[in-house]
């Protein structure tokens, strides 16, 4: 009966830490993606239900960050946006960075990033008062969305399973954010839909 009584307790346990790790997350997979307007490095301002109907990627950004620069420094990042934008998707790089922190950028500095890593995203939002990341609950840079045309977050979380800021790592990671777009996009269920992002904590006013 102990032994029944034990295989019990610890299924529920089970059940709790997975039900927490989905719940830890304000915005889990299947939830409706929370519309924002957001004005890019160029001036123009991006309202997300603009996008309705196509794919969306979102991508918490700043430049100083080492986990950033290894997917940006290795070229990985640019070849990802141009991978999926080639494909109808559109990615938003999101800056929520604070004036005075790590990542803070004016709209010409991110632009001369941009063009000095031959980054190809759709458009860089600046969110300096941390509106945008706030409502989406971003913890690091990088921290990956993606949301599908009907508006539903499909995955989120890390870009990949290598939670280092080494290059190196790159060869042989298991892309989530590869994995999520394809899946979705040939109208299957995504097998991975949430993991813990990791890089640096999002460098917000507060």
């Amino acid at each position: 009966m102990r032994r029944i009584w034990l295989g019990l307790l610890s299924a529920a346990v089970s059940v709790v830490v997975a039900i927490a790790a989905l719940t830890a997350f304000a915005l889990p997979p299947g939830s409706t993606a929370p519309d924002f307007k957001g004005v890019d490095s160029n001036g123009v301002t991006h309202d997300l239900s603009e996008y309705r109907g196509k794919y969306v990627v979102l991508e918490w950004a700043n430049q100083g960050c080492p986990y950033e620069q290894k997917h940006y420094l290795s070229g990985n990042m640019e070849s990802l946006q141009k991978q999926w934008t080639g494909k109808g998707v559109v990615w938003l790089s999101i800056i929520s960075s604070a004036p005075g922190q790590e990542g803070y950028v004016t709209p010409a500095e991110e632009n001369a990033y941009l063009q000095k890593m031959k980054a190809a995203p759709t458009a860089a939002i600046l969110d300096p008062k941390g509106a945008i990341g706030h409502l989406y609950d971003a913890k690091t840079t990088p921290h990956m969305f993606v949301i599908d045309p009907s508006g539903k977050i499909v995955y989120q979380g890390a870009i990949d399973d290598k939670p280092s800021p080494d290059p190196s790592t790159l060869k042989g990671a298991e892309n989530y954010l590869n994995d999520a777009l394809n899946a979705a996009m040939a109208g299957k269920p995504v097998a991975v839909a949430v993991t813990r992002p990791y890089g640096c904590s999002v460098k917000y006013a507060y």
